[in-house]
């Protein structure tokens, strides 16, 4: 079975995003960028199922600048097989994203996509969900437990009021949650051997795919500083105190 693995280039988890001055994004200059952590842990995911047997070949997949060709080759280091990078300069949104990976999943035949569940960049959320729409095919979302068998995958998913089990049929999209799995370091040796592993440039016009965007970003901003909390002597102050807050009636 073939495994696709999307990843993204983003901000380093480790590193405090900067606004811009006029306030209309991210400032991206000077900033050390990795891949997104949660697809990191879909890489792990990937080569451990085929460390298991249950897979083949890894194919790790960006979407975005030139330089995310880095973060291709930090997958390709970790035990992908080969990658593909579908270059644009562009801000690509989750639809657009969804729709390149179902032409490149439609190419390419994968037994199972499996993504991080979501970017730290924009905490979206909606890539996985939109790709299995556009395929048509079964979907485990949050997974902390992937488990294959035949022509059937089992998803173990982290939901509100604990962890639900599901069955997919097949070809199917797994997105990881974050106790799925400690991604590992990459070795010298295989940084060095990743560099020679086939890794193909594409753009959005080879899947016929318009990337321009649908939503306008009006104003970024800090979040606001949170105020120090009060301590109360009893519970009729702290009603008195939620009744003057508005909090309760």
């Amino acid at each position: 079975m073939k495994l696709l693995v999307p990843v993204k280039r983003v901000i380093d988890y480790n590193v405090k995003p900067r606004i811009k001055s006029d306030g209309s994004g991210v400032d991206l200059a000077n900033v050390k960028m990795s891949m997104n952590p949660f697809d990191e842990i879909a890489v792990e995911e990937a080569i451990r199922l085929r460390e298991k047997g249950a897979a083949t070949e890894i194919v790790a997949v960006s979407i975005g600048p030139a330089k995310a060709q880095e973060t291709l080759r930090t997958a390709l280091a970790m035990g992908a097989d080969r990658a593909i990078l579908v270059e644009t300069d562009a801000e690509v949104e989750p639809l657009a994203v969804a729709k390149i990976l179902a032409k490149i999943a439609e190419e390419e035949q994968p037994g199972m996509v499996i993504l991080g569940k979501q970017a730290i960049d924009d905490d979206s959320n909606q890539t996985g969900q939109m790709l299995a729409a556009l395929l048509g095919w079964a979907q485990g979302t949050f997974a902390s437990k992937v488990e294959v068998d035949g022509e059937q995958v089992s998803v173990t998913r982290e939901v509100d009021g604990g962890l639900e089990t599901v069955k997919l049929k097949l070809p199917a999209i797994v997105t990881t949650d974050l106790r799925l799995n400690e991604p590992r370091y990459a070795s010298l040796p295989n940084i060095m051997k990743a560099k020679s592993k086939p890794l193909a440039q594409k753009s959005p016009d080879d899947y016929g795919v318009d990337v321009a965007p649908r939503l306008t970003t009006t104003n970024v901003r800090e979040p606001s500083k949170r105020e120090a909390g009060i301590k109360v002597a009893s519970v009729d102050e702290l009603i008195d105190r939620l009744k003057t807050m508005g909090v309760v009636g």
